[in-house]
């Protein structure tokens, strides 16, 4: 650190009007003895930029830490489960994949970058390119991460509220399809907001390299425009959007278990009953845990986008607004953070399929492989009943068939061959 001596600096723009005191002024206990008050560079740079570490930076670096292992851990074994057993490389699941990959991206490559500005503010010493990088990356994660949480919420509507086009609208390839548009997308428009940013400098009058900070670079009104039109095409109207799918999600299957409840004492037998009850049931928990996810991102997310429009929206700071907005920021990148790691807990807490699979990975015992390939899985056993209850209504003759409803009939067309390849 250099420790040449200035008076007070006068802001004008980036650079300052400064006189150089003189040296043998100062003296052993800091008071000056010229003029004007003799100032380090070092205390320039912290009345400009604040202290160099964060007040917050041990809490935040312990929280911050634990995320890191939970969720890199965690969406390895989402992404490993989905990779390594076909039945489990859904339409469904492939969405949740893409999912896993935007927080392992966010997880390894930008959550370091923000322990190293807690830990050391300024200056920046990765250069343009890595500063440019970050607002990149954490703009296409923000993008890629509500529209694959969108299309999962499309595509889980489209199974429920229209099941006769599960079958030939919902398929790998067209997921696959979605998924390179969504990153396409995301992509494109994470450049304007990257294109503002770039390493930031203050002047005295020479350029002083110790004061780098990854910054804002063009006019504020550009930036704002480019956050608030941002927020509301990725937040707000994804969000509006999946909240009325849920709600009609929610409608239909309400009313579709009033009709089985009406419909089962009547006409089925306690086979067929049991079986329409485990189908409805495994619909009811696909759509439970899916809104699980959709709801924790919506909480998760929202301090981020405060935070983005109390910077483009206050131009006046006052020191009240100031400590409101650090604690804010503060929230905002914990919570982050936290919906990169939190969608594999959910999973597991919700999904039998994946906990299963988890189960598997991480605990490979040779006895509890064996007694699990002695009974079928679950899906495998309602495959079984089925075809033993086809093959004793055949028996029967048809007139037998004709008083008992088959259950592709009760069920819906997609939804009975769904029940094999499903992630639960």
């Amino acid at each position: 650190m250099s420790m040449k001596c200035f008076c007070d600096p006068i802001l004008n723009g980036t650079e300052f009007d400064f006189t150089p005191c003189n040296i043998s002024s100062f003296n052993h206990t800091g008071n000056g003895s010229g003029p004007c008050q003799p100032q380090t560079l070092e205390d320039i740079l912290l009345r400009l930029l604040g202290p160099r570490r964060s007040p917050f930076f041990l809490p935040v670096t312990l929280t911050y830490m634990f995320i890191f292992v939970t969720g890199v851990v965690g969406n390895l074994l989402t992404c490993t489960v989905i990779t390594k057993h076909k039945k489990m490389r859904t339409p469904t699941n492939l969405y949740l994949f893409s999912l896993a990959i935007s927080d392992l991206l966010v997880l390894l490559f930008g959550m370091p970058l923000e322990i190293y500005d807690l830990w050391q503010n300024y200056p920046f010493p990765f250069g343009e390119s890595i500063c440019c990088f970050k607002v990149f990356l954490f703009e296409t994660v923000c993008f890629a991460s509500v529209l694959n949480v969108m299309v999962l919420s499309i595509e889980r509507y489209v199974a429920v509220v229209h099941p006769l086009k599960t079958r030939y609208a919902i398929t790998n390839k067209h997921a696959q399809r979605v998924i390179g548009g969504v990153w396409a997308v995301s992509l494109v428009c994470a450049i304007p907001n990257t294109s503002l940013h770039g390493l930031h400098y203050y002047y005295l009058p020479e350029k002083v390299l110790e004061s780098a900070t990854c910054n804002l670079l063009k006019p504020q009104w550009i930036y704002n425009l480019v956050i608030q039109v941002t927020t509301i095409l990725f937040y707000f109207v994804p969000m509006t959007v999946i909240s009325v799918l849920y709600l009609v999600i929610g409608i239909r299957l309400g009313r579709e278990q009033r009709q089985k409840g009406r419909k089962l004492g009547k006409n089925c037998s306690a086979d067929t009953n049991w079986k329409i009850q485990v189908e409805s049931g495994r619909r009811r928990q696909i759509t439970k845990m899916l809104a699980v996810v959709v709801l924790a991102f919506a909480v998760c997310w929202a301090p981020f986008h405060i935070d983005r429009l109390l910077w483009s929206f206050i131009t006046n700071w006052t020191e009240h607004l100031h400590n409101i907005f650090e604690y804010v920021h503060i929230l905002s990148g914990v919570l982050f953070y936290l919906s990169s790691a939190i969608n594999p807990i959910i999973y597991n807490l919700l999904s039998s399929r994946f906990r299963e699979r988890f189960f598997e990975l991480m605990c490979r015992h040779p006895e509890v492989n064996t007694s699990r390939s002695s009974s079928p899985p679950y899906s495998k056993r309602i495959s079984f009943l089925k075809s033993h209850e086809a093959l004793r209504t055949n028996s029967q003759g048809r007139s037998n068939s004709s008083k008992r409803p088959q259950p592709s009939v009760i069920l819906g067309t997609g939804w009975d061959q769904e029940l094999d390849t499903s992630f639960m």
